[in-house]
């Protein structure tokens, strides 16, 4: 099977390729004639909520050993998790505006 192209349209290919970071134009042709779309996502917010979600859980896990050892919590590490906590949410409400932009 064979398609011809303009130049504009050959030019505007392989800007769309370059985007979705793909380098093979037959296998981005197949793709795009089968499916009408490729998706490339880019999951390093996702990774980064993961290790603050990991760092949250962590520090939870150390104030309530502590808590259970010594019958206390300082006022100190509530405002740690505190502060973790809002980081955690920030970058979830960062993940979900940019799910929110994606266009289908």
């Amino acid at each position: 099977m064979k398609i011809r192209v303009t130049e504009a349209e050959r030019t505007l290919i392989i800007e769309k390729m370059a985007a979705a970071n793909i380098r093979n134009r037959e296998a981005y042709l197949r793709k795009m004639a089968l499916d009408g779309y490729v998706v490339r996502l880019d999951l390093a917010d996702v990774r980064k909520m993961v290790s603050l979600l990991h760092n949250a859980t962590a520090n939870l896990n150390q104030i309530a050993k502590r808590a259970n050892e010594t019958r206390s919590v300082y006022q100190s590490d509530i405002r740690d998790l505190q502060a973790n906590y809002d980081k955690l949410w920030d970058q979830a409400d960062a993940i979900l505006r940019s799910l929110a932009k994606v266009q289908g």
